[in-house]
């Protein structure tokens, strides 16, 4: 052993380096939730959390072990905990105050913003394994025995926290309070530490006891000065959240301009309109087009079918039950949260004429029956977040198989030029069903902007004429359908997207 240190107790030395470890894991999984209101939760997304995670590891882990052998580590252990509980505190406001600053700013803003929510915290939470190993090798002869049984207890500790965070925290608490909860945890931690470790007489000292002890106790009030300060930075730091959910960071606003109107945002984008006196009210123009569409499907009055993939504000399903009486919905949701929330704020109602699931879309398809839906409504696509096995071949064979032979899929799809992923959703439709056209703002048809696309498709010729005659009535801007020949030109040769290959992240993000 070097500078005179002894070995920890083993049921310490296992304690330090399962918590520390796992402590990593809910760090890289709550920050994907803490930056997602802002870059969105796209593969870049996941891969520079994961990256930088991975990154602030292998960091932490050489400079542990470099400062291991250089100083005693038993004099480095508390400090580490206490630096990596300020480092937690400290990530909410920094994260929140960025993000609002990097908002859509594109690779450079999503590696910024991780680096910000995951490096200085993991790195220093990962510098405690090497610092262990190095007080734990009294023996060289049980040096792989060693190393070996604390780098498994470590992996435990990694693999525990993103089970319990990911099933269960996440589900319970808001991303804010486990991360606070995790800098107080670790905050006493070091301190219980660093009792111990003085109790125990494991510090070396360098002049007398009150010399060594009053730099020690000013350090640490330092840290517990500025950890408040941190905390007290979240509280004031503006969140981008009024409800958060498992999967979502949402906000209900009320409308200046329509005292009934609610706007849903989810991950702060626009993403549901509800009127609460009047469900005829379509306030989006892409809800509009599909509301027309609905309108033409079946003779005026006759009740419909519809399957709606993904549930939001349920605004079109509200809108199916307000225009033809009788009518059913099915809404495959796949965040419990979110439709609460519905019910709570946007006065959602299930009952005889809307049924809702909460459970992943893709799933809950393959459990329909055939041919029992007039109208297949996909609408769980956002400007920030695509669920790419929502948007591929296999899927679109499922919807097949649940329309009814004159039945129609109406496709919300949200892209910006050149339109790589709209193109690759046009051909991936087109590969399943005969008759395909789409519905958009003239201006970005023509590539001038981005914004909503609704792919219509069936097994039957589509209703064209009558949808174009009734947008003309109710859409109140300009709309262009293009389908056939004019449409065949605008796909090219895109792409279709398949389970085995649907990079969607990269076809919305590379320009």
């Amino acid at each position: 052993m070097t500078h005179g240190s002894r070995a920890l107790p083993s049921g310490l030395a296992t304690a330090l380096v399962f918590g520390a470890s796992g402590a990593v894991l809910v760090l890289e999984i709550t920050a994907l939730r803490l930056v997602a209101p802002y870059v969105g939760v796209t593969l870049e997304t996941s891969s520079a959390v994961i990256g930088t995670a991975l990154a602030a590891i292998a960091y932490g882990a050489f400079a542990g072990g470099r400062l291991a052998d250089r100083h005693d580590p038993r004099r480095l252990l508390a400090p580490a905990l206490l630096l990596a509980a300020l480092a937690s505190a400290l990530t909410l406001p920094l994260v929140r105050y960025a993000g609002e600053a990097l908002r859509g700013g594109g690779a450079g803003g999503v590696l910024l913003l991780t680096g910000l929510a995951v490096l200085v915290p993991a790195g220093l939470l990962s510098a405690v394994t090497p610092l262990v190993i190095k007080l734990q090798l009294a023996d060289l002869r049980h040096t792989g025995q060693v190393v070996g049984r604390l780098s498994g207890i470590g992996t435990l500790g990694a693999i525990t926290a993103t089970l319990v965070t990911g099933f269960v925290l996440v589900a319970a608490l808001p991303t804010s309070v486990i991360t606070l909860t995790l800098a107080a945890l670790l905050g006493v931690g070091g301190l219980a530490l660093a009792g111990y470790l003085r109790r125990a007489g494991g510090a070396v000292r360098t002049g007398g006891a009150g010399a060594g002890d009053r730099p020690a106790v000013g350090g640490r009030a330092a840290l517990a000065v500025l950890g408040l300060v941190g905390a007290g930075a979240t509280g004031l730091a503006p969140s981008p959240c009024a409800v958060e959910t498992a999967y979502h960071c949402a906000v209900v606003r009320a409308d200046p301009q329509r005292p009934t109107g609610r706007l849903l945002l989810l991950n702060s984008a626009a993403h549901s309109y509800v009127d609460m006196a009047d469900p005829t009210h379509l306030q989006f123009a892409y809800t509009r087009w599909i509301g027309a569409l609905a309108d033409v499907a079946a003779p005026p009055g006759r009740p419909v079918t519809a399957l709606h993939l993904g549930g939001g504000g349920f605004t079109l399903p509200t809108y199916l039950a307000a225009t033809r009486p009788g009518s059913r919905s099915v809404v495959f949701e796949v965040d419990g949260g979110l439709v609460a929330l519905a019910r709570e704020r946007l006065g959602v109602r299930p009952g005889p004429g809307l049924r809702v699931a909460v459970g992943d879309a893709r799933v809950r398809l393959a459990a329909e029956p055939d041919r029992a839906h007039d109208l297949v409504v996909g609408d769980a696509f956002g400007h920030l977040a695509v669920p790419w096995h929502l948007s591929t071949r296999e899927l679109f064979g499922d919807v097949e198989r649940v329309l009814r032979p004159d039945g129609l899929l109406a496709q919300n799809v949200i892209d910006y030029p050149p339109f790589r992923f709209l193109r690759a959703e046009l051909a991936t439709v087109g590969a399943v069903f005969p008759h395909v056209a789409v519905a958009a703002s003239p201006s970005v048809l023509a590539g001038e902007r981005g914004g909503n696309f609704v792919i219509v498709a069936s097994r039957a010729p589509l209703p064209l004429a009558r949808w174009r005659d009734r947008l003309d009535a109710v859409a109140g801007e300009p709309v262009t359908v293009r389908s056939g020949a004019p449409l065949a030109a605008f796909v090219g040769g895109a792409r279709v997207l398949t389970d085995d290959h649907a990079p969607v992240d990269q076809l919305l993000t590379l320009r």
